[in-house]
């Protein structure tokens, strides 16, 4: 199993990335996903979860209508789309199956003017 994650970078406040997670050694189509991120000195928390074929997705109370999970099963690939961003973003982004409970190891957004 292979999660490989991108799209992270230094963004200013107000300012937007999209992240990526390309997905291989297991059926991609047949679980869900999701992504966590840590800020320095926090735990692990759950950003946006997505099920298997897109039909139910969650998003932490902190970034609603902000943020935005999708996937496309054709790719492997799962993304989060970030919006308006702000510097309490700030942390690394991990890619998380259910598959055997796999990480990703992870991409650093930075929200810093």
């Amino acid at each position: 199993v292979q999660l490989v994650e991108s799209g992270g970078g230094l963004v200013q406040p107000g300012g937007s990335l999209r992240l990526s997670c390309a997905a291989s050694g297991f059926t991609f189509s047949n679980y869900d996903m999701r992504w966590y991120r840590q800020a320095p000195g926090k735990g692990r928390e759950m950003v946006a979860t997505i099920t298997w074929a897109g039909l139910t997705i969650n998003y932490a109370d902190s970034v609603k209508g902000r943020f935005t999970i999708s996937r496309d099963n054709g790719k492997n690939t799962v993304y989060l789309q970030m919006n308006s961003l702000k510097p309490e973003d700030t942390a690394v982004y991990y890619c998380y199956t259910s598959y055997r409970g796999s990480w990703g190891q992870g991409t650093q957004v930075t929200v810093s003017s």
